[in-house]
């Protein structure tokens, strides 16, 4: 009852409201003017650089030259020849014999080599040697008979031919020399082994084996 008989009642006051705001305004205000000023973009520190001299390099040390080798002179050589004093030779020899008996003549001396023994006879020379020769009963049997298939291409032909010859006329062995084909050279060797007949070689007419070289012609018109 007498709190309520001496409060007042309360009322809304403008002009306070005005002035705190007023205060207010003015301390931001107050702040903002006294921050610091910032730049707007602070200026490129620029690095500047600048040579530094350097010591000069010692001078280098001399490098001992080699000392020069003393040339000698070139003295020619001397060469002294003393000639040589002619010896006299008297033109006849004197000897002086002595009183004293010759010595006798040595007796044969045993154990010593007689000299070389006498040369034997040399061997008498070998009788000349006499070829083999074709026999004349069977000459006619020495042309081969004519390759057929040489027939045929009309061609012309040579065989050179070299055959051992034994002691009894007939051919034991039998080489190629040279020959225009192959045909040419089997139709050669079948009639050599078969058919050619020699007189043997001699030596001293004594029947020896030998070596005889023959060349045999193919030709069309022979064979027409």
């Amino acid at each position: 009852m007498y709190a309520d008989r001496y409060a007042q009642p309360t009322r809304f006051n403008p002009g306070g409201l005005t002035a705190a705001i007023a205060i207010n305004a003015a301390l931001v205000a107050a702040l903002m003017f006294a921050g610091p000023k910032i730049l707007p973009g602070a200026p490129e520190h620029v690095l500047e650089t600048r040579n530094i001299p350097l010591d000069p390099p010692p001078p280098e040390r001399p490098v001992p030259q080699p000392r020069p080798q003393e040339r000698v002179a070139n003295h020619p050589t001397e060469q002294i020849i003393a000639p040589i004093p002619p010896i006299a030779i008297p033109s006849t020899s004197d000897f002086t014999t002595s009183a004293v008996d010759p010595t006798p003549p040595a007796g044969p001396t045993i154990g010593t080599d007689p000299g070389p023994a006498a040369a034997e006879p040399a061997a008498p020379p070998l009788p000349p040697l006499v070829g083999p020769q074709i026999d004349p009963r069977y000459a006619d049997a020495f042309q081969p008979v004519y390759p057929a298939v040489e027939r045929r291409a009309n061609r012309d032909g040579r065989v050179t031919v070299r055959v051992l010859i034994g002691t009894d006329g007939r051919v034991k062995q039998i080489e190629r020399l040279s020959a225009t084909s192959d045909a040419f050279w089997q139709a050669t060797m079948e009639r050599a082994t078969r058919a050619w007949r020699f007189k043997p070689a001699t030596r001293g007419s004594v029947p020896v084996e030998a070596w005889r070289t023959m060349t045999l012609t193919f030709r069309m018109e022979d064979a027409d």
